[in-house]
């Protein structure tokens, strides 16, 4: 079973979160939520989510992929925390996918993998943050190897079915997305 982590910080995105952490289980796929720090964390709309663990006890285990939440003020603390680069680094350097919607690629580019990559962001966030080299595109999910971006909270649930079609396959994203009743 592939696993995920999702780090969560003070003022991401609840609807990203939210929808990528659901989906995956959905899937089946085994989802940690991680606190930047101990407790709960208040989201940019004032949703109080409360993290499975404090992110340096998961540090050190195995993840298929890392999904970053967007939201201005979080993806801001993601990018300012070491951990949280040190981590992708390590997954993008086995490899492993490393995934972020909204402000959240800029933390993507701060650790260096969107170099050389096709990329998407909330529009404006990239253009300031992404190091020569990267493409910018606007579609709502852009995979790039093992690089995947999205545009923001209405492209979550685009987002979160791609992550699911990459760890478990097309027929267990078209179960997921069959169930959700989508058009």
């Amino acid at each position: 079973m592939s696993r995920v982590l999702v780090p969560l910080a003070e003022g991401c995105e609840e609807l990203e979160a939210v929808t990528v952490i659901d989906l995956l289980r959905r899937a089946g796929i085994e989802v940690v939520t991680a606190g930047l720090v101990r407790g709960p964390i208040r989201a940019s709309r004032g949703t109080v989510l409360l993290p499975d663990v404090l992110l340096d006890e998961v540090l050190h285990q195995d993840f298929d992929m890392v999904a970053l939440p967007g939201g201005g003020p979080g993806a801001e603390r993601l990018e300012e925390d070491d951990r949280v680069r040190s981590l992708i680094v390590e997954l993008a350097g086995k490899g492993k996918y490393t995934a972020a919607i909204c402000a959240a690629p800029k933390v993507l580019a701060k650790a260096g993998v969107l170099e050389g990559k096709k990329a998407t962001s909330f529009p404006g966030v990239l253009e300031e943050a992404a190091p020569e080299g990267v493409t910018l595109r606007s579609e709502p999910v852009v995979v790039d190897g093992a690089v995947v971006t999205s545009r923001g909270p209405g492209t979550a649930m685009d987002f979160a079915l791609t992550l699911v079609e990459l760890l478990a396959g097309r027929p267990k994203r078209d179960e997921v997305e069959t169930a959700l009743q989508r058009p």
